[in-house]
């Protein structure tokens, strides 16, 4: 599992079955980010605290996911479980928290992989997003490779992203 998805069920877990409850309404009510849409009600009233981790970062990734968690625990006046929850949405990887930016900005994929080539990316994995047709379809590829890496290969990419679109990082960094 993931950092934030940790926090986020460690979070839940924390709740009694009142507090529990309130979450999952105060969930159908909070303000949320432009294009992202609502877990369905009925959905949502019969899951447990796995369930609603697994929604949550299926639904809104893992970082947005947190953060909602995190507004969401806010507004139930539930301060000290929100800011133990901040400390961790503030250490998930630049790399994790920009991934739908990433996705739809990167312009120079090939030299993104020329980087991560040998000492992230196998020959197989190399090839595979090499042969897709679109930056965004190359970059869903690379991201689909995440999951099994560590803090390092995370890194590697990102200071390969900071040689070759070091304006797109930039930005990034300032939202």
């Amino acid at each position: 599992m993931g950092q934030a998805r940790d926090a986020i069920l460690d979070a839940l877990e924390n709740l009694t079955p009142e507090e529990f409850k309130k979450f999952k309404m105060k969930l159908q009510s909070v303000p949320l980010r432009q294009g992202y849409g609502r877990i369905p009600r009925g959905t949502l009233q019969q899951m447990d605290a796995i369930d609603l981790t697994d929604k949550l970062v299926s639904f809104y990734l893992e970082a947005y996911g947190a953060e909602l968690t995190m507004t969401v625990l806010r507004e139930m006046g539930m301060q000290e479980l929100a800011e133990q929850l901040q400390t961790v949405i503030q250490r998930v990887h630049f790399i994790d928290q920009h991934r739908q930016a990433l996705i739809a900005r990167v312009t120079d994929v090939d030299a993104l992989l020329d980087a991560l080539f040998g000492s992230v990316l196998t020959e197989e994995q190399y090839q595979a997003v090499r042969a897709e047709t679109t930056n965004p379809n190359k970059m869903r590829k690379l991201f689909s490779f995440t999951p099994a890496w560590d803090l390092t290969c995370k890194d590697l990419l990102l200071k390969a992203l900071r040689e070759t679109l070091p304006y797109l990082v930039a930005d990034l960094e300032k939202s």
